[in-house]
């Protein structure tokens, strides 16, 4: 085998032979020991804004609602154009999204329906994807779980304590690493019984379950997720790297609550 210097990121076999495109990633997606598949990429994306939002209520997944508001529509809108840009216009190293999958939420229905239609595949409803269960804080503002629980909240914060009948960061942070894990198993079963190629998925969610799946996957103690703030309809882009077996070796974290208005 000769290298063409005319090739760049091709080799060539033989003086007549077509050249074959290497990857420049390869070596770098490469983890030695493990019988790796090709990368997995979820794109969570945190639902438009609903009234409880504008007025800074805790809005859990103890009641279904509420849905998207006016602006809540238009943003999840803005959303669903820049998943359906991903691998097209942005992100050209990534796949297109293929998949949608969404917490049983009405606002997150709502977003995901928007990428849905917009990537033109059927939204699937994941519970794991929902957001913290706020117990007796639900419907209650900052100020007012301040009065009647002390500083509860802010232990809350800091992965201290739950909610009463609610659920702790850890809580979450487990659900969503079984989301992850959950996923990066039927993306091996996918590559099984077909081809092993690269693919994105969107995952319609919420601000603290975005931000304990991404503590949970860096190894961040829990007492720090609540510095990670994904702004509504903005995109958390994780990429898995999966055995064969459908174990997750690693995680990268590519972007962090990017906007998309």
């Amino acid at each position: 085998m000769r290298q063409d210097p005319r090739a760049g990121n091709h080799r060539v076999s033989g003086a007549d032979a077509a050249p074959v495109k290497v990857d420049p990633r390869a070596a770098f997606l490469k983890i030695e020991g493990r019988d790796m598949l090709r990368p997995l990429t979820i794109v969570f994306v945190r639902h438009g804004v609903t009234d409880m939002t504008v007025t800074h209520q805790f809005s859990g997944s103890d009641d279904p609602g509420p849905s998207l508001n006016a602006l809540g529509r238009v943003q999840a809108a803005k959303a669903a154009d820049a998943v359906y840009d991903i691998g097209r216009r942005t992100w050209a190293d990534l796949p297109v999204v293929s998949r949608v999958m969404a917490s049983p939420m009405t606002r997150t229905q709502d977003t995901g329906g928007a990428i849905g239609r917009r990537l033109g595949v059927l939204v699937e409803t994941e519970p794991l994807l929902r957001e913290v269960t706020f117990g007796r804080w639900q419907g209650l503002t900052g100020d007012q779980i301040v009065h009647d629980y002390g500083d509860a909240l802010h232990r809350w914060r800091f992965g201290e304590v739950a909610p009463p009948g609610g659920e702790s960061m850890a809580d979450v942070g487990e659900r969503l690493d079984e989301a992850l894990r959950g996923f990066a198993v039927e993306h091996a079963r996918l590559s099984a019984e077909g081809d092993d190629v690269e693919r994105a998925w969107a995952a319609a969610s919420h601000a603290v379950a975005i931000k304990s799946a991404v503590g949970v996957s860096l190894g961040i103690e829990s007492r720090s997720w609540g510095a990670i703030w994904p702004q509504p309809a903005s995109l958390t882009i994780m990429q898995l790297r999966v055995t064969r077996e459908g174990d997750i070796a690693e995680r990268h974290l590519m972007c962090l609550g990017a906007p998309t208005e």
